[in-house]
């Protein structure tokens, strides 16, 4: 094979605009198509509402309006605006910024003046407008190329401050949807984090008094066994408690605002403090999975010139405070939680003596469970060999690799579905576990059964999420089961599985639904996949008379080549979300509890019947 000339020619200068664009990666995490609260066109949104966060962490704008009409989102701060002669420089001049001065934004998380940048280069239509001190001035653009700019600023009577509206490029997220309810969430994390701000979101109000200690006490799935232990200091806030039968750890950690999904720095610290406070309370060397079970907890630091591992900021790397005092973040944080959450346990006895029976409750389950865990994880073991039930792929969640939040685990039912799957996969980042009938029904049972489940205790090994979900093998757990009452059957009794033991699986977004299509219509020029009745007229229409007609009963009738398209780069998934209204004990007693007179009313008032219009394969007369 002849070497590859290197030249002159092969060196190339990007513009700004075009680099990002080219690797958006690298500005905004995974592109994805809004199915996902981690998908690139919420960072987006994040990367605008930060900068309006700023003005009124510094003093400027009580109030934020976000609206949502269809694919187009803007958003209104009521700041002290843009000076309006640089404009221009902060929406399309890269590092640009008045964030470099640490005295004008303090403990800031966007500090090196992209993310507005971005925004512009991945939107097919960007307009910022700037109202100041009686006047305005505006700029349109398009992929960050200027279409429209105001030469001249313009009188206004409009409040100072910040407008900017955008429609992210269909040509960078495929098919995307924005999805309320992440939004929603978000904006909740917001208020929580800056009491007194008053943000809006297409009439919605979000308003938070008490911060981390109304965070927990409206997103904890059920009754805490104590009061939330809400604790303030300077730059640091902490709230605390357990929950009474949910598995595994929940936190919410946050960065100068920032939500750090991924946690870093500050939650690792976190946790170690509380085992080490609770430890030293009791006088006792509790095991730290004890004393963690059921943990459900928030911690937001405030830190000047934080170091995140990437743009997107969802992991903290910083060690030290500032560079003032050089102080480490974990001496600190692990001093203020000892010395406050030592206090709030002996101030209040009730709290104290319900956690010290939580903790004790946990180390006797574990204890209980330890014989037949050791019987499992020899079977695991064993099962690693020659295991038929997992197709592993070559990069995992976690590893250093740009595809690593691609990694995928496809739960398939039959042979038939996960032979399809396994053939069209992607082999670096799509792996394929394979069920064997319908799983057990887990509502009501104790985690014992995890392990003597063999399948379950399989799926568990092959995600690696025994200890919690820290070392999750894989970003994107897929449930893939076939269209028909069996299938919905196998989808609801995973959700049960996982809503059971690993909650924290659903609510860090890692469960999705795949969708595939339900016909195919085609003639001698063109093809459709349809994945619902209304798609399919549509393609009966483009095809016109004589079209093929075939309905898809099953993934196991869908051919390899053809499955290919469907979990490839326009795959469609449906994350599993939780309904904030409701706890988690609640959603599994209605719909696997035994409450059949409520289930049945349920199903007859939602039931909607669509007639099957062809059966197999059939033509358009």
């Amino acid at each position: 094979m002849p070497k590859a000339k290197y030249t002159e020619e092969d060196i190339k200068t990007l513009e700004w605009r075009e680099h990002i664009r080219l690797r958006p990666g690298m500005y905004i995490g995974k592109r994805g198509d809004g199915s996902a609260p981690d998908d690139g066109i919420y960072v987006l949104l994040k990367e605008v509402i930060d900068n309006c966060i700023d003005e009124f962490v510094m003093g400027h704008g009580k109030t934020i309006d976000v609206k949502l009409d269809g694919e187009s989102i803007s958003v209104r701060d009521y700041g002290r605006g843009i000076p309006l002669g640089k404009l221009m420089d902060c929406a399309a001049k890269i590092n640009t910024g008045a964030k470099y001065d640490s005295e004008a934004f303090q403990k800031s998380v966007g500090l090196n003046g992209v993310g507005i940048k971005a925004v512009n280069a991945l939107s097919e239509t960007f307009e910022i407008q700037a109202f100041r001190e009686g006047k305005t001035k505006s700029i349109s653009f398009s992929q960050a190329e200027v279409i429209n700019e105001m030469q001249r600023a313009r009188s206004s009577k409009a409040s100072d401050g910040t407008f900017l509206s955008f429609i992210p490029d269909e040509s960078i997220f495929n098919d995307f949807k924005w999805r309320e309810e992440f939004i929603d969430n978000m904006l909740w994390n917001y208020a929580y984090l800056n009491s007194g701000l008053t943000l809006k979101f297409n009439g919605k109000k979000y308003k938070a008094k008490e911060g981390l200690k109304e965070l927990l006490e409206k997103n904890i799935t059920e009754e805490p066994i104590y009061p939330v232990a809400h604790l303030i200091g300077q730059d640091i806030e902490v709230a605390l408690t357990h929950s009474a039968s949910q598995y595994g750890e929940e936190y919410y950690s946050f960065v100068n605002g920032q939500h750090t999904t991924q946690g870093g720095t500050h939650q690792a610290a976190f946790r170690e403090a509380v085992v080490k406070t609770v430890r030293d309370h009791f006088k006792k060397q509790f095991d730290p999975a004890d004393v963690r079970q059921s943990v459900v907890g928030a911690i937001s630091v405030k830190v000047q010139e934080p170091v995140f591992e990437s743009q997107t900021k969802t992991k903290l790397g910083s060690t030290h405070t500032a560079p003032k005092d050089g102080k480490p973040i974990r001496s600190w944080i692990v001093g203020f939680v000892q010395d406050q959450l030592d206090n709030y346990l002996h101030r209040n006895p009730e709290a104290s003596k319900a956690m010290l029976e939580k903790i004790q409750r946990a180390e006797k389950e574990r204890k209980d469970l330890k014989g037949i865990r050791k019987i499992a994880k020899d079977r695991a073991k064993k099962a690693k060999i020659h295991n038929k039930k997992l197709r592993d792929c070559r990069i995992h969640y976690g590893d250093r690799n740009k595809l690593a939040n691609e990694s995928t685990l496809f739960i398939t039912e039959g042979d038939s579905a996960s032979g399809s799957i396994t053939t069209a996969r992607d082999v670096d980042t799509q792996a394929v576990f394979s069920l064997r009938g319908k799983p057990l029904n887990t509502f009501g049972l104790s985690k014992k059964v995890v392990y003597e489940n063999e399948e379950f205790n399989l799926l568990q090994h092959a995600l690696n999420i025994e200890d919690g979900i820290e070392q999750l093998r894989y970003n994107n757990v897929v449930l893939a089961t076939d269209a028909d009452v069996d299938g919905m059957h196998i989808r609801l009794l995973l959700i049960t599985f996982f809503l059971q033991f690993f909650p924290e699986m659903i609510r860090e977004g890692h469960l999705y639904i795949l969708e595939t299509p339900l016909f195919r219509v085609r003639n001698k020029q063109k093809q459709f996949y349809c994945y619902n009745n209304q798609e399919r007229l549509d393609a009966i229409e483009v095809c016109g008379k004589g079209a093929e007609i075939t309905r898809f009963k099953g993934l196991g009738e869908i051919s390899p080549s053809e499955f290919k398209e469907f979990i490839g780069d326009g795959i469609r998934l449906d994350p599993v979300i939780l309904d904030r209204n409701k706890s988690e004990s609640e959603m599994l007693q209605f719909y696997m509890g035994k409450n059949t007179p409520d289930r049945q009313n349920f199903i007859i008032d939602n039931l909607k019947i669509e007639m099957d219009p062809v059966e197999e394969t059939e033509e358009v007369a």
